[in-house]
């Protein structure tokens, strides 16, 4: 007999892996910008404990909150849920409802290693613009195509 998830969580009660992935873009942007949870928190009359929260999925965005943190953040709302994998996709709450077992957890998102985050940070910080473009082009050079997952 299945269960139903409840409230967007998958049957054994953990967060719904697209709520992870919107957290995990929540967290990327903030740290690209070197904003702090506390930071982040005050500009939407939030605690830090509720940022932290909303970035691990274990808290569900609402829709007029991720357009504030849109706003703050400085991004499109299509931002958060860009990059997403065929398998988070398919844990969405619609399919949640047939689900009798865990969708297997992702491996740990590129962009939100320390070493991504420093070498994008270090990027824009070079102010020639051709500069900028020769790094680009030389780190497109070096590293070999990734497979669609």
């Amino acid at each position: 007999m299945s269960r139903r998830a409840s409230r967007g969580r998958t049957p054994s009660g953990k967060p719904n892996p697209i709520d992870v992935h919107v957290g995990s873009r929540v967290r990327l942007r903030r740290t690209l910008l070197g904003m702090s949870q506390e930071h982040l928190g005050e500009a939407l009359g939030l605690t830090f404990q509720q940022v932290q929260k909303y970035e691990r999925g274990a808290n569900r965005i609402s829709a007029s909150r991720l357009f504030d943190l849109a706003r703050v953040l400085d991004v499109p709302v299509t931002f958060f849920y860009e990059e997403m994998d065929e398998q988070t996709m398919a844990a969405s709450p619609r399919h949640m409802v047939r689900a009798t077992v865990d969708p297997p957890d992702a491996a740990e998102a590129l962009m939100a290693q320390r070493e991504t985050l420093e070498l994008v940070r270090a990027y824009y910080r070079i102010v020639d613009p051709e500069v900028r473009k020769q790094v680009h082009e030389l780190a497109k050079a070096l590293g070999p195509v990734l497979p669609k997952p």
